[in-house]
C-alpha cells in the first residue's frame, strides 16, 4: 500500500533542482525527465524514484524470467534497466568484448518513495513503511541549498577505443556482409572512454542544458551511474496499446535559421536516411506482429521530422494492440533489443556487429524505464549517454550509425562525431 500526497508547486524548476540535489545522496535513485517535451504519449513531465524497498539484479541467464517473477509478485511501481546483452537470454548469442564498466545485466528496484510531476502538480507516493517521512522529506527538500558553483569535473582525456581507419575498415567489412545478403542494415557502434573521476550530477545538469531531450535519465546504484540525454522511446504499454518510436536519420543543427531549414529539408529528402528508417519500421512491425492482435499493427507516423537542441531526427511511430494472453515482460522480449540499435534481419545483424565491435555494449543500447502496478510500462533507448563506474574510475560513452549498402564510411564516422559532441562537451568542462 502507498500513501499519496499532492502538492501545487509555484516554482517547479527550483523544486526539481532541490529535489534532485537532495536525492543524489541516496544509494538507489532514478530521475526520468521529459524536459517539458510535448508528446502525445507522455504520462508525466518528470519522475523521481528512490530508496529501494526490494530489488533484483541478475546476469544474463534466465534474466527475463526472473524479471517477470519480480514484476508480478511485487505488483507495485518498479524502476530499472535492461542491458543490450540480454539479447543472449533470448537468442543463442554471446557478448565477449571488452567491458570496462561492469554493470549488472539487469537491475530493478521497488522504491519506497516516488515523486510524479505533471505541470505544476507534484504527487508523492510513499510506501506505508516510509509514509512518516513525508513531512521531514519535504522540509529537507525545500530547504536544500543548491550551489551555483558545483564542483566541475577534473579534465578527462577522452580516447576512442578504435581509430578512424579501423572504423572505416569495419564498415567496409559490414558492407561486404550486406553485399552477400547476410544483412541489409546494421547499427555499428564505437566507444569513447576515459579514466578519472566525475561529478555525476554536475555532468547530468550540463548535459541537460545542452540537449534538453525527452527521455533524459539520471540513475544511481551505489557506485554506478547512468547520465543520459536520450531522445528515443523503445516501447510503451498503455492498457493494451503498444507504442514504439524508433529513430533513424540524423542531421546536425545550425545556429543560422536559414541553414538549419536547409539541413532539415536535406534530411527529410535524403533517400539513404529515409530507407534506414523504413527498414527499422518494418523490423519493429514484424516484432510487434508476433504479440499483437491480428490487423492492429500500424504505422501512425513515418519519418516524422523532430528537432532537438543539437540535431534533427527522423522518428516513426508504430502502434499495436497487445493480445490479452501476452504478459508485459513477454511484450518487451518480443521487441528487445530495439531494432534501431541492431539492424535487420535482427539476429544476423546482432551476430555480425558483435564480431566487429570492440566493446561490450552493456547498458548502452539497452533500455531504462518503469512498470506500473497494473503492468503498464515505458522504456527509453539508452543512447547519447555517459556511463560511470566510480570505483573503477571509468567513464564511457558510445555512439553508432546505421550502415547500409549506400553508406559512405567517412560520412558515417562524421555522423558518430556529431552524436558524440554533447558528451564530449560536458566531459571537457
Amino acid at each position: 500500500m502507498r500513501r499519496v500526497k499532492t502538492l501545487e508547486i509555484t516554482t517547479v524548476e527550483l523544486f526539481k533542482t532541490q529535489l534532485l540535489e537532495w536525492a543524489n545522496s541516496k544509494k538507489d535513485m532514478i530521475w526520468l525527465d521529459s524536459n517539458a517535451y510535448q508528446s502525445n504519449y507522455g504520462n508525466f513531465d518528470c519522475i523521481l524514484a528512490l530508496d529501494a524497498n526490494t530489488a533484483i539484479q541478475t546476469n544474463i541467464e534466465n534474466a527475463f524470467d526472473t524479471l517477470e517473477q519480480y514484476q508480478t509478485t511485487t505488483s507495485d511501481w518498479i524502476f530499472g534497466y535492461l542491458t543490450y546483452d540480454l539479447k543472449n537470454d533470448l537468442e543463442p548469442l554471446e557478448s565477449n568484448n571488452f567491458d570496462g564498466l561492469g554493470f549488472p545485466e539487469l537491475y530493478f528496484f521497488q522504491p519506497k518513495k516516488i515523486f510524479f510531476f505533471k505541470s505544476n502538480t507534484v504527487t508523492l507516493s510513499y510506501l506505508e513503511s516510509a509514509a512518516a517521512d513525508i513531512g521531514a522529506d519535504l522540509n529537507d527538500i525545500q530547504t536544500t541549498v543548491v550551489s551555483s558553483n558545483s564542483p566541475s569535473n577534473k579534465p578527462l582525456e577522452v580516447q576512442s577505443r578504435i581509430s578512424k581507419q579501423i572504423y572505416i575498415d569495419q564498415v567496409e567489412t559490414l558492407k561486404n556482409h550486406i553485399g552477400r545478403g547476410d544483412v541489409y542494415e546494421a547499427n555499428f557502434c564505437q566507444e569513447f572512454y576515459a579514466h578519472g573521476t566525475l561529478n555525476p550530477l554536475h555532468t547530468f545538469r550540463k548535459l541537460q542544458s545542452i540537449s534538453r531531450p525527452p527521455f533524459a535519465v539520471y540513475f544511481k546504484h551505489n557506485d554506478q551511474f547512468l547520465i543520459s540525454a536520450s531522445p528515443e522511446r523503445f516501447l510503451k504499454k498503455d492498457g493494451q496499446t503498444l507504442i514504439s518510436q524508433p529513430i533513424k536519420g540524423t542531421a546536425k543543427r545550425s545556429i543560422n535559421p536559414n541553414e538549419d531549414e536547409v539541413l532539415k529539408t536535406n534530411l527529410m529528402s535524403d533517400p539513404k536516411e529515409r530507407s534506414e528508417n523504413v527498414m527499422i519500421v518494418d523490423l519493429v512491425r514484424n516484432d510487434l506482429s508476433r504479440i499483437a492482435k491480428k490487423g492492429t499493427v500500424h504505422v501512425e507516423e513515418l519519418c516524422g521530422m523532430y528537432s532537438f537542441k543539437q540535431v534533427h531526427h527522423l522518428i516513426s511511430t508504430i502502434k499495436a494492440e497487445l493480445k490479452s494472453n501476452i504478459s508485459p515482460i513477454q511484450a518487451i522480449k518480443a521487441a528487445f533489443p530495439m531494432g534501431s540499435m541492431t539492424g535487420a534481419p535482427k539476429i544476423s545483424a546482432m551476430k555480425i556487429i558483435e564480431s566487429l565491435e570492440s566493446t561490450k555494449r552493456g547498458l548502452y543500447s539497452g533500455a531504462v524505464g518503469y512498470f506500473t502496478p497494473n503492468g503498464d510500462f515505458d522504456f527509453n533507448v539508452v543512447i547519447r549517454s555517459i556511463l560511470y563506474n566510480a570505483t573503477r574510475s571509468y567513464v564511457s560513452f558510445s555512439v553508432g550509425s546505421a550502415i547500409t549498402a549506400k553508406s559512405d564510411p567517412s560520412k558515417e564516422f562524421e555522423e558518430c562525431l556529431v552524436k558524440a559532441q554533447a558528451m564530449r562537451d560536458v566531459l571537457d568542462d
